[in-house]
């Protein structure tokens, strides 16, 4: 698709982004702010546990950071009217139900007004807990799904994914879907069910002992390595990643148009909105 046609697309579109706060989807938020200010509106879902710490992260995360120098200085004094115009901080969490949104009144403003959902919502920590990065990775996209086909309007639901859900595949590895619950290793099928049971039964052992928080960290963390290693994928985040993948793809058949991105490694800005702009530790 052409960067004119994509414009042309996002012109008086409601759009829902998850992981609003994260490195990928600030820079979607301001591309698209510049880019196409005919833009209707962007609910952005802030992991947050009310309307004022959502607007607090939007503000101190995302509209506050450099990346938006460019949009600072096209506006002015008026950069917050306009952003605000076209900003709807959302609190939610994906690893919940209906993502987590509480209100009511503004679910349904969603589910009657988006025409586009974008999913950059993630865990990138490779040996992250295996109960978070279960519930964010894995579980999330699919309350996402479940929020979308509720919705009355949406036209697609992109998913961020990574390259490394293919794990350690060698040579040409083609662009296809994992079939729900395949494993990479051996002939044994992925009861993703029985790892959300499996996960809460450990957590249920360790809470009865009265296991330290820094031991039941430390004990989810290698019970999730252990879990990915054991059905081929080299670490925790590549293994819930793909396992959310296989729910999207499994249980969006004939409901709702669903893109997949993966990519590689992410870096800094190249050119847009001006270049080297990187956060965190790349």
């Amino acid at each position: 698709m052409e960067l004119g046609s994509i414009t042309e697309f996002l012109n008086n579109k409601s759009i829902l982004v998850i992981g609003a706060a994260g490195f990928l989807a600030k820079i979607f938020v301001e591309k698209i702010l510049r880019v196409q200010p005919k833009v209707k509106k962007l609910y952005l879902l802030l992991r947050a546990v009310d309307t004022k710490s959502a607007e607090e992260r939007l503000h101190n995360e995302v509209i506050g950071m450099a990346l938006f120098d460019v949009l600072r200085e096209q506006h002015g004094a008026s950069l917050y009217s306009f952003v605000y115009e076209k900003l709807t901080p959302v609190p939610g969490d994906i690893s919940c139900v209906d993502l987590g949104i509480r209100d009511s009144l503004l679910k349904d403003q969603i589910w009657n007004e988006i025409d586009t959902v974008i999913n950059f919502a993630a865990t990138t920590n490779f040996d992250e807990r295996y109960d978070v990065a279960l519930g964010i990775n894995t579980l999330g996209p699919l309350h996402l799904l479940n929020f979308v086909k509720k919705c009355n309007n949406v036209k697609v639901l992109v998913h961020v994914s990574t390259a490394y859900v293919c794990g350690e595949d060698a040579g040409l590895i083609q662009e296809k879907p994992f079939p729900l619950g395949k494993s990479k290793k051996g002939t044994e099928m992925i009861d993703i069910d029985m790892e959300k049971k499996l996960v809460e039964e450990k957590l249920t052992n360790l809470h009865s002992e009265h296991a330290e928080e820094s031991a039941i960290t430390s004990y989810m963390k290698d019970y999730g390595s252990k879990r990915a290693r054991m059905f081929g994928w080299p670490n925790t985040y590549v293994f819930t990643k793909a396992m959310g993948e296989m729910l999207l793809v499994h249980y969006s058949r004939d409901t709702v148009p669903l893109v997949i991105i993966r990519p590689t490694i992410v870096t800094s800005t190249y050119q847009e909105p001006f270049p080297g702009w990187i956060e965190g530790v790349r």
